[in-house]
């Protein structure tokens, strides 16, 4: 929508709240809801002042900026009787009135017309993983360390559902009635219909309460935005119905984890550049995007997979990469080459590593720049030792990927330099508070700590 309709929709449908969303730097949205009184024209020039250290990307001695709605972003959401406005916003510096080059959308917006020679546009099809549950409880105290997750849908709870249930590592595919989860999807996916995301398909996911929801492919932008939008669509929902949602990596032991699949492909003169006539029917720049990534694979995960959990999920036996690889159609690579695509406009790679504990405008742009750093420098996949390779990788250790947070962060502190978008002080930080958090988490007792050593 134009600025103008905006404001013409406001009016006509008597909108009384204008709600503002703005990501983080850890991923999550915020936001600050305006009364229609306080929103007009202006607001789209001269925007909403807040305070940006608490979201973590400026510090508390010069923390005030101001958030810019974009008017392309807008949706309309229902909460009780009120019709909401929401928009998505960009972060400015108060100072300067310039967009800041701390706000991770911004970063992303700078990593898409720093690669204009090679790219018009880059095309992303995501595919979000989660786990639908009923009860979830944690507890951390000095003698209390302890998780319960419970579903009727687990097949923990086999005895009493008595046969519709769907086995361990058996729900990929499954039908109703075993597959319980399909209403609330459906209604996941009219909503995110309604806003205006291409959703492709949903399914049950291989996981006890475990589903998929696959977007069609959009520009790396909108894919973003679309990332924080059904994450946050899958939690309003959900919690209508009574369910629990989480997109975290391995939130069960001995399950099937949550990735954050990415398919994706480049646009120059309104090619797919990464058609051709080399392995697999790729280009030249389609390999050498390959290999970019798969060279910067593990500081890149300091961005794609930034959480402890993350590495919990990239074990082998779950379908999940630990090489950082390619392959034609062989799930265990870090790249898989889709076997099923035959239209040239299509042609794609997949990158699996990427979880959606990430902030996805950070993750993509550090995808992307790593991509493009192979193609401007020629780099060969096959030459540089990353495949193709058609076996069974999973307990294969060829090219191994990064296997906890702390190895991605000292990864990302020595190899940057692709990153060019990124400030260096942002790199810095996130690498600082990230180390922090993997120490924090460290320290606490794991449980089978106690299974093992309790007898010392």
């Amino acid at each position: 929508m134009e600025i103008k309709e905006i404001l013409e929709y406001v009016e006509r449908e008597k909108i009384n709240f204008i709600d503002l969303k703005v990501v983080d730097l850890w991923g999550r949205w915020r936001h600050v809801t305006l009364a229609r009184t306080n929103f007009s024209e202006k607001t789209f020039v001269e925007g909403v002042g807040f305070d940006a250290s608490n979201l973590g990307y400026a510090k508390v001695s010069n923390s005030d900026m101001i958030l810019i709605p974009d008017p392309s972003t807008a949706f309309i959401e229902q909460f009780g009787e009120e019709k909401v406005l929401s928009l998505i916003c960009d972060v400015y510096d108060a100072n300067t009135r310039e967009p800041s080059k701390h706000d991770p959308r911004n970063i992303l917006k700078e990593t898409l017309k720093s690669i204009k020679d090679i790219a018009d546009e880059v095309y992303f099809g995501p595919e979000y993983e989660f786990h639908v549950f009923e009860d979830v409880r944690y507890s951390i105290t000095n003698n209390d360390i302890s998780v319960k997750i419970d579903s009727s849908e687990g097949f923990w709870n086999a005895e009493k559902r008595g046969e519709y249930f769907i086995g361990k590592k058996r729900g990929y595919h499954r039908i109703p009635p075993f597959d319980t989860l399909m209403e609330v999807r459906n209604k996941i996916v009219n909503k995110l219909l309604e806003y205006g995301v291409p959703v492709k398909y949903h399914h049950h996911e291989v996981g006890s309460c475990q589903v998929e929801i696959e977007l069609n492919f959009v520009d790396a932008l909108k894919a973003a935005d679309y990332t924080l939008l059904v994450k946050y669509v899958a939690r309003q929902v959900a919690k209508e119905f009574g369910y629990i949602v989480t997109f975290m990596p391995k939130p069960l032991y001995d399950e099937a984890g949550n990735g954050m699949h990415v398919h994706q492909f480049l646009i120059k003169d309104d090619k797919n550049i990464f058609n051709g006539e080399k392995i697999y029917n790729l280009s030249n720049e389609a390999l050498s995007y390959i290999a970019g990534l798969l060279k910067h694979a593990n500081s890149m995960m300091a961005f794609t997979n930034p959480s402890t959990n993350s590495y919990r999920r990239l074990i082998p036996g779950f379908e999940a990469p630990t090489n950082a690889v390619f392959a034609l159609a062989n799930r265990t690579a870090a790249i898989r080459i889709p076997a099923y695509v035959k239209d040239p406009k299509k042609r794609r790679i997949e990158f699996r590593t990427i979880d959606a504990s990430c902030n996805p405008y950070l993750a993509f742009a550090a995808m992307i720049l790593a991509g493009i750093d192979g193609i401007r420098k020629n780099f060969d996949p096959t030459k540089e030792g990353f495949g193709p390779f058609e076996e069974d990788l999973y307990n294969k250790n060829i090219k191994p990927l990064a296997s906890s947070l702390k190895e991605a962060l000292l990864s990302l502190e020595k190899d940057n330099e692709y990153l060019i978008t990124f400030p260096r002080e942002l790199i810095n930080h996130w690498i600082n508070e990230k180390l922090k958090e993997e120490k924090e988490i460290y320290a606490v007792p794991h449980p089978k700590e106690f299974e093992h050593y309790f007898d010392v």
